[in-house]
């Protein structure tokens, strides 16, 4: 045992003289730090010697607010775990619990928050991760269950997708023959298609869309395509066009900023049939968008509309395929949990001419030479991207929520004053002699759809903007990404980001500025940015650094917070609990036997709405 004297430091805490007696023996437990020559513990907490209120044992640590200490809420969690007393009804069946080893509910919650020893928090953290993680995978079996029990349309096996595919001026990817086979399938069999396909930012998801619509058109019915912005559902009506028009197949757009007497005319054809393929933002949502005959619906960055939203598009047929696309990489057996009720296909396959971004990350002290690459880019005839992020915000709110348009609404003048500030810097400051432009969320759809053309055509050599262009926007000449304060943006945005360039023959590049002065998590994903390319690669770490709630973003899905699971460390438990929920849908479809009615239960409490939808 070692001796010693040590100096207890407590500060603004004067009432701790009245908790320490003379002559008592105290426990005290707190991190201690070597000063010159003496040891110092400061604020730590103690027992009187004897008792384990605050030492002594596992102790748990809460999130907390409004300055409640960890003493206050423990004593609080314990008042709550006595009261449990034996009265806490178990709601997995005991055939699940005998079966897979798990304890029941009242244990696992008092050894959750006041364990033993480790051995029994993990035995306690099993069984409410496995409870957490089953019924939802139940809920998604569910939904999948209920979209497959309708008649779906059986699209015509005469109406050959190889028409349009050779006419296309490019070669399709090994991956995309894949997936449009996968598709063709699915959209001529008699039940309703609900497909997710994932793709990394410039695989060529568009052009699935395109085809399918194709299939669905000749077929003699109509296709919704609903975008998350103006920009990009734009860009998306421009290639149905140029692609789909040869073929005598009728495109219209119609967004929030259409004027109403277009929008009066477009919405009229719409319900005659007039209009083949109507692609839009949520505009599409709205009561007055009605369809003659509406058979395929896709809904493209899926991760910027919820379930009930894709319920409701869907709902304006009879049962139509649904398509939903994300540029999100989702490592394969966590998109079946997010995405449980559709079936899944992946494009893991770039085009053969795309080149590999080249990718950088600096500190200020760098920033004379990054100005001086940007203007070698520009005299070479290439032009370049500036994203900034909003200013004075949480970085959550930057990191998931850039598209909400509730966040957007709230962030205006943010939004607004850091593109400004941005823009003056480099127009006046830095580039006088080039041409700077700016556009951001809350522009004039007008505007902001006139800055963007004039950057496509080359009329503008630097665009300032704010992640108002992460989604779909396709410029080849862009060469160059910058982003200023890349620390506060998440891994997935950044790679998203970088997606904007190297989409021509030029080499490209992607330089992230970041604070010196950054957290270890910011340095990581700048580490990580430069490392690899590879989104998928990237969707892991990201699920790493940010955990599951912020990656998934899963409110926006209609699906609840985790409140124990962690899908990063739980892939074990997920990939067991995956088989279980199957055989038990399997066994009992609907949960309707005597021994599954706790799991209906909780299904129908936890996810109700969801299932309903």
């Amino acid at each position: 045992m070692t001796h010693g004297k040590c100096t207890i430091t407590w500060f603004n805490q004067i009432y701790i003289k009245q908790q320490i007696k003379r002559g008592q023996t105290y426990r005290f437990f707190g991190r201690i730090a070597r000063e010159f020559d003496h040891i110092e513990m400061r604020s730590p907490v103690f027992d009187e010697l004897g008792k384990q209120k605050n030492t002594g044992k596992i102790m748990p640590l809460y999130s907390s607010s409004y300055k409640i200490s960890q003493s206050a809420i423990r004593q609080a969690m314990q008042n709550a775990v006595n009261m449990l007393n034996g009265n806490l009804e178990d709601p997995l069946p005991e055939y699940l619990c005998k079966e897979y080893d798990l304890w029941d509910l009242e244990k696992s919650i008092k050894q959750i928050h006041f364990p033993e020893n480790m051995n029994n928090r993990l035995q306690a953290r099993k069984r409410l991760v496995f409870e957490e993680l089953l019924i939802l995978q139940l809920a998604l079996l569910e939904i999948k269950g209920n979209n497959e029990k309708y008649p779906g349309i059986a699209f015509k096996k005469s109406v050959k997708i190889s028409e349009v595919i050779n006419s296309l001026p490019f070669h399709l990817t090994k991956a995309q023959l894949r997936v449009l086979e996968e598709i063709d399938k699915d959209m001529e069999e008699n039940k309703p298609m609900n497909r997710l396909l994932q793709g990394d930012v410039g695989s060529g998801k568009t052009v699935i869309s395109i085809i399918s619509s194709y299939k669905a058109v000749k077929s003699g019915y109509q296709a919704a395509i609903m975008a998350p912005t103006a920009i990009l559902a734009t860009q998306h009506f421009e290639e149905f066009k140029k692609i789909l028009e040869p073929f005598g197949i009728r495109c219209e757009i119609l967004l929030g900023a259409t004027k109403p007497k277009a929008k009066q005319e477009i919405l009229e054809k719409l319900e005659k049939g007039e209009i083949d393929v109507l692609i839009g933002t949520h505009a599409l949502f709205t009561e007055k968008v009605v369809f003659a005959k509406l058979g395929l619906v896709v809904t493209d960055e899926q991760h910027r509309f919820g379930i009930r939203q894709r319920a409701a598009l869907a709902e304006k047929g009879n049962h139509p395929d649904v398509l939903v696309m994300t540029a999100t990489p989702i490592p394969r057996t966590l998109a079946l949990i997010l995405y449980g009720d559709l079936d899944i296909s992946i494009i893991d396959e770039l085009p053969p001419n795309r080149k590999k971004i080249e990718t950088f990350a600096v500190t200020k002290r760098m920033e004379d030479r990054v100005n001086g690459f940007i203007r070698k880019n520009i005299k070479e005839g290439r032009q370049v991207y500036v994203v900034c992020p909003l200013v004075e915000e949480k970085q959550e709110e930057v990191e998931e929520d850039s598209f909400s348009e509730n966040i957007a609404q709230k962030n205006q003048k943010a939004d607004l004053k850091a593109v400004k500030k941005w823009t003056k810097i480099y127009q006046e400051e830095i580039f006088p002699e080039f041409k700077v432009a700016c556009v951001y969320g809350k522009m004039k759809t007008l505007e902001k759809e006139q800055v963007m053309q004039d950057f496509k055509e080359g009329k503008i050599d630097i665009l300032i903007s704010t992640t108002v262009i992460e989604v779909g926007v396709n410029v080849p000449n862009a060469s160059v990404m910058i982003v200023e304060n890349s620390e506060r943006f998440g891994l997935a945005q950044l790679h998203q980001l970088r997606g904007r360039v190297g989409r021509g023959q030029y080499q490209s590049y992607c330089i992230l500025k970041y604070d010196s002065h950054c957290t270890e998590v910011g340095r990581q994903r700048m580490k990580t940015m430069q490392e690899t390319n590879d989104g998928f690669v990237i969707a892991e770490k990201d699920l790493e650094l940010r955990g599951t709630g912020e990656f998934f973003g899963t409110k926006q899905h209609g699906l609840p917070e985790f409140k124990i699971a962690n899908l990063f460390v739980d892939m074990p438990m997920l990939k067991s609990v995956q088989s279980i929920a199957l055989k038990i849908e399997t066994e009992d479809k609907g949960l309707k036997k005597e021994k599954n009615q706790k799991l209906r239960k909780l299904v129908d409490e936890r996810f109700k709405q969801n299932v309903a939808l």
